[in-house]
């Protein structure tokens, strides 16, 4: 009859035989090149169970022919590089796009360059450059028209009759255009860095040559060369949207 302390042996080396029979066996599957795909074929461990055998200290048995490059993270975490036990990091979001820039404002409009031929015997008296005021009120009108207007040039081109001396009706024709000038930049704000003039004379008549006849100063004569003498304005620039 087998004692109490017999069997206690007994057990134990079927237990170690169980141990190397299935040691034997990874290491025959190792040695055949037929180690299995999974973390632990370099431990021991039960074929019918898949924990790892460990000892009193809580350290993964080995198997002979266990080496560094068949470690695994759960046994041998301490030999084996950090990156590859350990999650890596995630990756921060990236940085969102900065904003879109503000979409640039639609220019002003460009206006048409509007031109504009006053009759000088509405603004001036005949033979004369000082505004009438009805010449006055005429610019009003014109100028109010042109409110919200950011003017780029306003040309300003006086014109008179073929009465007289050319030349003395060229600087008659560049007075009036200056008076024209001086009244829209005082009274009405525009600036005078911005307002042109000129004075064309008798070059540029409206009537035909064989329209009005004679050459003295006749009332017929006069009241015949009337269109000719003009001041005319053109203005060019943005206009304000509303």
């Amino acid at each position: 009859m087998l004692t109490s302390q017999t069997k206690k042996i007994l057990a134990g080396l079927a237990g170690a035989a169980v141990l190397l029979a299935s040691g034997s066996a990874l290491a025959a599957k190792h040695m055949a090149g037929e180690q299995p795909a999974d973390d632990w074929s370099s431990y021991w461990r039960n074929s019918t169970d898949p924990q790892v055998w460990k000892n009193s200290y809580g350290q993964c048995w080995r198997a002979g022919y266990w080496t560094p490059a068949t470690a695994n993270c759960s046994c041998d975490k301490d030999i084996l590089p950090k990156e590859k036990c350990e999650p890596p990091a995630p990756m921060a979001a990236p940085a969102p796009p900065p904003p879109a820039p503000a979409p640039a404002p639609p220019p002003a409009p460009k206006m048409a360059p509007e031109k504009v031929t006053f009759s000088a015997d509405v603004l001036f008296d005949f033979d004369k450059a000082v505004l009438k005021p009805a010449g006055r009120d005429a610019m009003d009108q014109f100028a109010s028209k042109l409110q919200g207007v950011n003017y780029e040039v306003v040309v300003v081109v006086g014109h008179t009759d073929r009465i007289g001396s050319e030349a003395y009706n060229k600087k008659l024709s560049v007075r009036r255009a200056e008076a024209v000038k001086e009244y829209l930049v005082k009274e009405k704000g525009i600036p005078a860095n911005k307002v042109y003039t000129d004075g064309k004379g008798e070059a540029e008549p409206v009537t035909k040559p064989d329209q009005c006849k004679g050459t003295r100063a006749t009332k017929a004569l006069i009241e015949c060369l009337q269109p000719d003498r003009r001041v005319d304005v053109e203005v060019a620039g943005t206009r304000e949207a509303k």
